[in-house]
């Protein structure tokens, strides 16, 4: 009789591999497939979904602006009512009013402001514009007017400003304050070039004796700007001065003594010249 050994079989001693048990089949394999390739399209999905939503978004805003715009540049709740004109006192408001161009019933928002201000600024007396827009209907011209400064004569009397821009005539009779300027037409000082220059040249030559305090604005009675050399000033007394084109101020600043000293010779003087640097020069009146 033969012992045999008997055990508890285990995995370790079994003769052949053990099978997975857990194995899915084929047919839940492509089931969890098939739901996993369905989650990321859902989720491949979803930001194509809010870019279509926010494009329609869009779509719908831009739709009302568009809407709204057209509104506010077709309502006749916009049509201009009234212009108003403030700031004036050389010119009219009606010759603001037709250099504006602004007509009864042009739309507010339609309005250019800029180029309404730029065909102001061409009226002489006009050296700065603004154009203010009030709802519903309604605009204000607003005007900065130029300043008479000094008079000027080419065969009548007008205004310059302290541009040298010239403005309307004067025709009043007026014992001016200062300086008398010749040698320049009207029509010249608002189109640039060598007149306007010149007529600057005149404005800062007073401005200068202003700015010192120097008594000649008084005793100067006109300021010749035609000549070649430069300006030749007249004195009260009928002496002529001549300035040259350059370094006004030292010259003006020489020229107060000079007059001091031909005025304390009581010698008339025909003229004196101030051109040369260091050095005075004047001719004695023939007697």
């Amino acid at each position: 009789m033969m012992l045999t050994r008997t055990g508890i079989l285990s995995p370790r001693h079994a003769p052949g591999p053990v099978g997975d048990l857990a194995e899915r089949s084929p047919l839940m394999t492509r089931q969890r497939v098939r739901h996993r390739l369905r989650r990321r399209v859902g989720r491949a999905l979803v930001p194509a979904l809010k870019l279509a939503a926010i494009l329609l978004l869009l779509g719908s805003t831009a739709a009302a602006l568009a809407a709204t715009i057209r509104w506010l540049l077709t309502s006749p709740r916009f049509a201009v009512a009234a212009v108003e004109v403030q700031g004036t006192s050389r010119l009219s408001g009606a010759e603001v009013l037709t250099a504006a161009g602004i007509a009864p019933g042009d739309n507010l928002f339609r309005l250019n402001g800029e180029e309404v201000a730029a065909r102001l600024r061409r009226l002489r007396p006009v050296k700065r514009a603004e154009v203010i827009r009030s709802l519903p209907n309604r605009v204000t011209l607003v005007v900065e007017e130029r300043v008479p400064f000094t008079l000027a004569q080419a065969g009548r009397l007008y205004w310059l400003d302290e541009d040298g821009i010239a403005l309307g005539r004067e025709l009043r009779a007026v014992t001016p304050p200062l300086p008398v300027v010749t040698g320049i037409l009207p029509e010249e000082t608002g189109n640039g070039g060598e007149a306007a220059d010149r007529a600057r040249g005149a404005v800062s030559l007073i401005r200068s004796m202003l700015r010192t305090g120097s008594p000649l604005t008084r005793e100067i009675s006109e300021i010749h700007m035609s000549g070649a050399d430069g300006p030749v000033l007249y004195t009260v007394e009928g002496i002529e001065v001549r300035l040259g084109t350059v370094d006004w101020e030292e010259r003006l600043g020489r020229l107060d003594g000079v007059l001091a000293q031909i005025r304390s010779l009581g010698e008339p003087v025909e003229y004196v010249d101030l051109r040369f640097r260091g050095q005075v020069v004047f001719k004695p009146r023939a007697r």
